[in-house]
């Protein structure tokens, strides 16, 4: 069995060898690269950014609300009876039957919402010309020329500058919401993006400690047959050098599966469109930071974690919900009055009666107050109720997010703390482990140990590697979710968010 897949995988092995061969003569390829490429075309990225400019545009309808409407409009009338039905009418008992014609003009505003009152107003102004077959007509044809204007202010229910802004100051909170969470979002790709880079370098890396597995072990073998000729080395001592070497094998093809897995992932958040594209050398930065106390980062987090701001914001909104609900079960009382200008009528002209207008005018004015009020308002009291209720209920749901942001803040730093200490002991490790290897061989080459035992000393190395490589992993994940926690990505990275 071993013999087989001694013969076996040295073919799966030059199939990887050209893609790592590939990989190593590539130009090298950065973390820094691989979060600017995941910043420009990450899928949920952008989704969260069409997020952001459906809220900037919410704001945009909310404002609109302020804005005045002009309005215009021209009508042109035409009535014609079939015959006379009475002497009033002043047509004639032979003539045709009475006929009317008009034409009016009319231009006006209106402002729908007051800032600070929450009324609204309109004026309008009007031009007219009516003409008749009547000899009863006093002026005929007739001009004329009118200007009105109508107030509507609430006084109760829905009056004041609250009502009139609250939908316009809930959709700017809405935008610090969008902007937060795509800040948000920002920061958990970058943690993503390092934590899938780092994954991939790990993969690399235990690919390249495999292949330096078995190429030791295949140089092992290959000693134990040339020394079984000689009678130094029997049959089991060149079996074991066999499984050794097949072992390593094994273990390269696995890696290469892991180390391709791990590219496509990374591929994946960084959306190039070619996953048949080798990613070309990445490598761990130095670590150069000292280590962080929990003050200074818990601070940061505070000042900047998105979450919190986000929770914020909408407890804001709720705030302003709970006062619209208060004001709701007031009574609706509001005043409606009107005032309007009619110009004396004239039979010569536009122009003369807009000039009629301001001496010689008619007048109107109207003023009332209208009052409702649902019996017992049970419905109001309950949407108050309710407000109060969402709003008491988000500011428990920040009180935790706080409690989990300090505990995991906590978590973070002494995760940092340790991988920093456990990747020194592991470092130390390894060069033990690799003092030990070389001492075994030493004397497997002085003929004073066995093949078996120099195995388990590789065997003892490649684990101590494996355990560098994990604490090393470790500790770059670590400090990525801490800089996520506090906000710091983007400083590091010198991400620009859009304003």
């Amino acid at each position: 069995m071993f013999r087989l897949l001694v013969r076996t995988l040295p073919a799966l092995a030059l199939l990887i060898a050209p893609a790592v061969g590939q990989t190593s003569g590539d130009k090298p390829f950065t973390l820094e690269e691989a979060i600017a490429l995941a910043l420009k075309k990450n899928f949920d990225l952008q989704v969260q950014a069409f997020t952001v400019e459906n809220a900037k545009d919410a704001v945009a309808i909310q404002n609109a609300a302020f804005d005045p409407t002009i309005n215009a409009n021209v009508r042109r009338n035409l009535n014609q009876q079939a015959s006379t039905t009475s002497a009033l009418d002043g047509t004639g008992a032979a003539a045709a039957g009475p006929r009317s014609d008009g034409t009016t003009m009319s231009v006006g505003a209106t402002l729908p919402r007051i800032a600070a009152t929450n009324g609204s107003v309109s004026v309008s102004t009007n031009l007219t010309r009516s003409a008749t077959n009547s000899r009863n007509s006093l002026v005929n044809p007739s001009f004329g020329n009118g200007v009105s204007a109508s107030l509507n202010q609430p006084l109760l229910n829905g009056a004041g500058r609250h009502s009139a802004t609250a939908a316009l100051e809930r959709a700017k909170l809405g935008l610090n919401i969008a902007s937060i969470n795509y800040k948000s979002r920002v920061l958990s790709l970058i943690s993503d993006t390092e934590n899938a880079y780092y994954n991939l370098v790990a993969a690399r890396e235990t690919l390249r400690i495999r292949q330096l597995t078995h190429e030791y072990n295949l140089k092992l073998f290959d000693e134990n047959k040339a020394r079984r000729t000689t009678g130094v080395a029997t049959d089991l001592d060149v079996l074991s050098a066999e499984v050794g070497v097949a072992n390593a094998r094994r273990g390269i093809v696995q890696a290469e599966q892991t180390a391709r897995d791990a590219e496509d992932r990374l591929l994946n958040l960084i959306n190039l469109p070619n996953f048949d594209q080798r990613i070309g050398a990445v490598a761990f930065d130095a670590y150069n930071e000292k280590a962080p106390t929990f003050a200074e980062a818990y601070k940061r987090a505070r000042d900047f974690y998105p979450e919190s701001l986000s929770t914020e914001e909408a407890i804001k909104q709720l705030q302003l919900d709970l006062e619209t609900a208060r004001r709701n079960q007031l009574p609706t009382l509001d005043l409606n009055a009107s005032l309007g200008y009619t110009a004396r009528a004239t039979n010569v002209s536009y122009g003369q009666a807009i000039a009629n207008l301001p001496n010689d005018h008619g007048n109107n004015w109207s003023l009332g107050l209208t009052y409702s009020t649902p019996w017992g308002r049970h419905a109001d009291k309950a949407r108050y109720r309710t407000a109060q209720t969402n709003l008491s209920s988000r500011k428990l749901q920040l009180e935790q997010l706080e409690q989990t942001l300090l505990v995991n803040v906590r978590s973070s730093v002494r995760a940092v703390e340790s991988n920093l200490a456990a990747v020194e002991i592991a470092a130390k490790a390894t060069e033990l482990a690799t003092r030990q290897a070389e001492q075994q061989k030493a004397r497997f080459d002085a003929g004073l140990s066995t093949s078996r035992l120099v195995l388990l000393a590789q065997d003892d190395l490649e684990t101590s590697r494996f355990q560098e490589l994990s604490a090393r992993v470790a500790l770059r994940r670590a400090v990525a979710e801490l800089h996520r926690l506090e906000g710091t990505s983007l400083e590091r990275f010198r991400v620009q968010l859009p304003q």
